[in-house]
Formats: structure tokens, C-alpha cells, sequence
């Protein structure tokens, strides 16, 4: 069973009818005017192992349709660090099982280096998201996958 919540604490009631300013998805958003957000996976922590992404994304969403997730991790490197990369796995039951026989790899170790990869999110459907390297290692702990699922702007 998937579940997904939205919640919006700052909301108020006014007569009967939303205020349109503290509105879920009223102008208080930063997407109300914008046409898209460009969000570092991880905020300063970027893409690493040991780092809750799920937590990450349930703190920063919601994220909407053109919205751009930006991976940025180190390269592997002489001294022994881990490489990572990003998956798309097809569905919930992949991503639960960080089964990754028909994921499809998006970045590889050495493209998150620098300004980082970079990742927009097309539809309005859950993005399903791991590190692939070391047999999957990084994603069957839990902690180097997470889910998004971008809505759709509402004219307002």
C-alpha cells in the first residue's frame, strides 16, 4: 500500500472560503510566481551516505511539475572514497525492495561533481529515486532514497 500526504499547517479559515494567501497553494508557495524551484538534494548536505533523504523530502516538498532536483556528490577518488549515483527505479515495489534490475541510472559517480546533476521533474507521477552503487548497498539501509510527487500548478 503507498500513501501519500500533503499537509499545510499555516492555512486559515476565513468566512467560509480560503484566505488566498495562506491557501495550501495560494501565494505564500514560492512556485505561486514562479514558474519552477531548483532544489540540492540533500539541501548543504547533498548526496552521501548516512543522510535521511526521506526526511529531506517530506521537509522540502511539495515540489511541482518543472521543479529541478539537483545531485551534487564527490567523484570517486585514489584515497578511497565511495562513489554514488542516482537511479530511477519503475515503481514503489522497486524502490521498497531497492530492486534495481529495471531501474535506470540517471547520473553516474562521476556526474554529481561540481554544479552537480541535474534532474526535472516532467509529470505529475512519483519519481522514485536511490544510489545504485555497491549492489544497492547505499539504498537497502534506507537512507540514500526518497520519493517525490511533483503536483500540478493551479492557476490561482
Amino acid at each position: 500500500m503507498f500513501v501519500l500526504s500533503m499537509a499545510n499547517f499555516n492555512y486559515t479559515w476565513a468566512g467560509g472560503k480560503w484566505n488566498k494567501t495562506n491557501c495550501p497553494y495560494g501565494n505564500n508557495h514560492p512556485n505561486a510566481t514562479q514558474t519552477s524551484n531548483k532544489f540540492n538534494v540533500g539541501g548543504s548536505e547533498n548526496w552521501h551516505y548516512g543522510f535521511d533523504y526521506m526526511d529531506w523530502a517530506r521537509k522540502n516538498g511539495p515540489f511541482f511539475v518543472n521543479d529541478t532536483l539537483v545531485f551534487k556528490y564527490d567523484p570517486p577518488n585514489l584515497n578511497g572514497g565511495f562513489p554514488h549515483s542516482v537511479y530511477l527505479l519503475p515503481n514503489y515495489w522497486s524502490f521498497i525492495k531497492c530492486d534495481l534490475r529495471r531501474a535506470k541510472r540517471i547520473a553516474n559517480p562521476i556526474q554529481g561533481a561540481g554544479e552537480g546533476f541535474e534532474f526535472v521533474l516532467k509529470k505529475s507521477q512519483p519519481y522514485f529515486f536511490a544510489c545504485g552503487e555497491h549492489g544497492g548497498i547505499h539504498c537497502n539501509n534506507g537512507t540514500m532514497k526518497f520519493v517525490v510527487m511533483p503536483l500540478k500548478r493551479w492557476p490561482f
